[in-house]
């Protein structure tokens, strides 16, 4: 078993009792007013130089990876210190976790390759993981 899947092990029981699991803060960071929702995200790792790795993400196909380095340097070490606080994890631990995670949880938010309008996203992106499969 690899570190994510023992992170995502160790943190998915606290999803139920409305704990920090790593999917409730992923969908946090999705769903954070102040980033903009998902679309500022994704901006945000756009202007950071990653624009072709979230794209794959939101299109169909295979997504294109993104590694924790590349997470950090877009989030910055405040926003994963934040982040490991809150899942009570190293930062080393939540950026590998996140770069696992993030592009996962955004393609199954765009199964029709575009971003979705309005409603819930937070809502809508857990009932879409736990009807994927991805994350019961």
């Amino acid at each position: 078993m690899g570190l994510f899947d023992s992170v995502v092990g160790a943190l998915s029981g606290a999803q139920s009792g409305g704990g920090n699991s790593l999917m409730n803060v992923v969908m946090q960071l999705i769903n954070d007013p102040q980033n903009g929702g998902l679309g500022g995200l994704l901006k945000t790792f756009e202007q950071g130089g990653l624009g072709d790795v979230v794209k794959s993400w939101v299109a169909s196909g295979q997504n294109l990876p993104i590694s924790a380095d590349q997470l950090q340097a877009v989030l910055g070490s405040g926003k994963l210190q934040e982040i490991a606080a809150q899942l009570g994890i190293s930062p080393e631990q939540a950026s590998t976790s996140l770069a696992e995670m993030l592009p996962k949880v955004v393609d199954h938010l765009t199964p029709n390759g575009q971003l979705p309008e309005g409603g819930n996203l937070l809502a809508e992106g857990m009932d879409l993981l736990k009807k994927s499969g991805l994350f019961a």
